[in-house]
C-alpha cells in the first residue's frame, strides 16, 4: 500500500479522500466509494500502487484518438476497481473487482518497468485505460513522470470525475485527456453512474484544455433508452463549441451489451448518423462515428473544403494526407498533433 497524495485528516480518525469529486468520508479501517482506497489508523493509502490487470500494445486510435499522432502505437495498461461502476460497463470486470476480494489476477509493475516494456514495443506513448485512471493516481504520476523524461506521450483515458486537486497533481505530465461525456443531464448521470453532481465533469474538461492545454478529445457511447436523445446531443455539441472549441474531435459510439444492459440492444447506426449531422449543423469541425466497422465517419475530412485528411479503413492501416497539420488543398489548419513527438 502506498500513502494517498490527496487526502484530509478528520476528527476521530475519519478522513476524507479529494482524489475524486465523490470526497468520500472514509471512517478508520474503512474503504471509499472505488474499493482502491482504504483508512488505516486516519491515514488514507492506496491499495493498487503497481498492480496491472490488463495490458496491451494498440495503435492510439483504439482509445479512441485521432487527432494525436495517428497510427502510433501505445501501451496501454489498467489496474482494478472504479469510482462510477456503469451498468453497461464494457470493462466490467476488472472495474467492478474491489478491495481485498478481488478475483481478478494482478501483476506488479514499477514505473520503471511500464517504461521499459514501451521502448521494447517501439510505443510513442502510454495510455492509462481500460478501467478509471484516477484511482490509482500516484502511480499514474510516477509512470507519467518517467515518461516525460523519456520523450515519450501519455494518454489519460477517463470519466473526468476527478477533482482539479488530481488534475493539477498529473496534468503537468500528460498529452492527452480523453474524456467520455456520458450524458448532458442530471437523470443520465444518475442512471449510468451514480452520480447527480455531473457538471464538476464539464469543469474538469475545461481545466484539462483551457488551464493545462492538454490535448482534448470526447466521447459519447449512445446507449438506447438511456442518452440517445438527440436534442441532448445537440446541446452537447453546442457546449463543446462554446468551451472547449468547435475543433476538439467527438467521437459518438456504438454501444454493445455489456454487463447489467446485456438485454438493451445495440445502437442503431441511422440514429449514430443522425446525432453526427446535428452536431456538424452546429458546428463542429470533427464528429467521428465509432463501433460501426469501416464506416465513413470514421476518416477525417477538412472542415473547410470537406477533402479527405485521414483514411482509417480500419485500425491496422491509417493513412495520411496532411502536409504537416494543414489540408494540402486549401491550407486550413487541422486541430491535433501530426508531426512526430517532441520531448517536452
Amino acid at each position: 500500500m502506498l500513502e494517498a497524495f490527496l487526502y484530509d485528516q478528520l476528527k476521530n480518525e475519519a478522513v476524507r479522500c479529494n482524489t475524486c469529486q465523490r470526497r468520500c468520508i472514509i471512517e478508520e479501517g474503512n474503504w471509499g466509494y472505488c474499493r482502491t482506497r482504504i483508512n488505516s489508523k486516519g491515514k488514507l493509502y492506496s491499495t493498487t500502487y503497481g498492480e496491472v490487470s490488463t495490458s496491451s500494445v494498440s495503435v492510439i486510435e483504439r482509445k479512441p484518438v485521432y487527432h494525436f499522432l495517428p497510427g502510433s502505437k501505445t501501451y496501454s495498461l489498467g489496474t482494478t476497481g472504479c469510482n462510477f461502476l456503469c451498468p453497461g460497463c464494457q470493462n466490467w470486470e476488472i472495474s467492478f473487482a474491489r478491495d481485498e476480494n478481488r478475483n481478478i489476477p494482478t501483476t506488479y509493475l514499477s514505473p520503471q518497468e511500464i517504461i521499459k516494456t514501451a521502448k521494447k514495443n517501439n510505443c510513442c506513448g502510454i495510455s492509462f485505460t481500460y478501467n478509471e485512471p484516477t484511482v490509482w493516481l500516484e502511480y499514474v504520476y510516477d509512470v507519467s513522470r518517467l515518461a516525460r523524461e523519456e520523450g515519450i506521450f501519455t494518454s489519460y483515458i477517463t470519466n473526468g470525475y476527478l477533482t482539479s486537486e488530481a488534475l493539477d497533481t498529473i496534468a503537468p505530465f500528460l498529452d492527452i485527456f480523453r474524456v467520455d461525456l456520458k450524458s448532458f443531464s442530471k437523470s443520465g448521470y444518475e442512471k449510468m453512474a451514480h452520480i447527480s453532481d455531473w457538471e464538476g465533469i464539464l469543469d474538469i474538461l475545461k481545466r484539462a484544455k483551457h488551464r493545462w492545454h492538454l490535448h482534448v478529445e470526447i466521447v459519447t457511447n449512445l446507449i438506447p433508452g438511456y442518452n440517445c436523445n438527440l436534442d441532448q446531443c445537440k446541446k452537447m455539441a453546442q457546449w463543446i463549441i462554446s468551451e472547449i472549441g468547435k475543433d476538439t474531435p467527438w467521437h459518438l459510439t456504438r454501444f454493445n451489451p455489456q454487463w447489467k444492459l446485456g438485454n438493451v440492444p445495440q445502437t442503431p447506426v441511422n440514429l449514430l448518423e443522425k446525432a453526427r449531422k446535428i452536431a456538424m449543423e452546429q458546428g463542429l469541425d470533427y464528429v467521428y462515428i465509432g463501433n460501426v466497422s469501416e464506416h465513413a465517419s470514421n476518416h477525417t475530412y477538412c472542415p473547410s473544403c470537406a477533402k479527405i485528411l485521414i483514411k482509417r479503413p480500419n485500425f491496422n492501416l491509417i493513412e495520411s494526407f496532411l502536409d504537416e497539420n494543414r489540408c494540402p488543398s486549401c491550407g486550413e489548419t487541422i486541430y491535433g498533433q501530426f508531426n512526430s513527438h517532441k520531448k517536452h
